[in-house]
């Protein structure tokens, strides 16, 4: 009998631990949303309508607009550019976008212009791009190769490839240090930044395809193919993994690594959880599309974007 009323006031316990909340704001982007990044004021969308979108998360109003020329797609006709990849840094903006014959375009725009850094003649098939300061930009492929590249001298400081399997993510430390890379073999590569060397590799949380990778003060977590929520503690490469619903789309941490955020469901339902405790605290409802990436600002507010126009900002408790 009491072992029956222990094990109900601890399933109470955890039910009433886990809120569930509702989005804080909603911003209508121009199309699908494939990137997001933010800072202290603004919130930076990339979409499938060839533009970055600043929105001013504060007054909830658009601001600023880059717009990407149309290309030409396999049947000749003018499509406007999806937008892959979106940074920013002081008052520079980093756009990586579908080009023609299934290659990538990589711009920067900055004082009101937009310039091509990687055009689609250099036959790249590039996936992601991020600052890592004013004079390089990190860079992958499909191929599962990295690169930094040097903006000055506009070439690579250097490429190599992470292994054989097809590249999903990645994602830098806080100080752009490290870089951590995700692929369909579940593994996921902690890499060096400036020198190009791999650090550690980490496995045995997933054992399919990682989609996205986040990686924030010694803590990195992957959403699986696997239905895995997974996270490592670095340096020592320990880690675990909640069991989601369903395929794990997207995955973020917040700056202090202490909440990890998973895209846990079916029904694009976002699932908290404190990693010092390993408890679900928040279930985060209201996106209706497949997500498609999770980001936090800061310890309790973060967005998250999917396959539709629709980016909500939430807060947890």
């Amino acid at each position: 009998m009491r072992t029956i009323i222990t094990a109900t006031l601890l399933i109470v316990t955890a039910l009433w631990s886990e809120r569930v909340v509702s989005p804080l704001k909603v911003f209508q982007a121009s199309g699908y949303v494939y990137d997001i990044a933010a800072d202290e004021k603004y919130l930076y969308a990339g979409t499938s309508r060839g533009e970055l979108q600043i929105f001013d998360y504060k007054t909830n109003t658009l601001v600023k607009r880059v717009v990407l020329p149309k290309i030409k797609d396999f049947m000749g006709d003018e499509i406007y550019p999806k937008v892959f990849s979106v940074d920013h840094l002081n008052d520079k903006y980093l756009l990586l976008s579908e080009a023609k014959s299934g290659y990538r375009e990589l711009y920067i725009h900055e004082n009101n212009t937009t310039k091509k850094i990687i055009t689609a003649e250099d036959k790249q098939t590039l996936a992601k791009a991020k600052f890592v300061d004013d004079k390089h930009i990190f860079l992958a492929n499909l191929a599962n190769e990295v690169m930094l590249y040097d903006l000055k001298a506009k070439r690579e400081i250097y490429r190599f490839q992470i292994s054989q399997s097809k590249f999903s993510d990645f994602a830098l430390n806080l100080d752009k240090s490290k870089a951590v890379i995700g692929c369909e073999s579940g593994e996921i590569t902690v890499v060096d930044v400036k020198e190009g060397k791999v650090i550690q590799v980490l496995k045995g949380q997933n054992l399919d395809n990682t989609y996205k990778v986040a990686f924030r003060n010694g803590v990195v977590t992957g959403a699986g193919q696997d239905r895995r929520a997974s996270y490592y503690m670095l340096p020592q490469g320990d880690g675990g993994y909640f069991e989601g619903s369903f395929l794990i789309y997207a995955t973020a941490l917040s700056p202090s690594g202490r909440y990890a955020a998973y895209a846990i469901d079916e029904e694009n339902d976002i699932a908290i959880y404190d990693l010092t405790t390993h408890g679900r605290i928040a279930l985060l409802k209201g996106q209706k599309s497949t997500l498609n990436t999770i980001i936090f600002l800061d310890e309790k507010r973060l967005f998250s974007a999917s396959s539709d126009p629709k980016i909500m900002m939430w807060q947890i408790p």
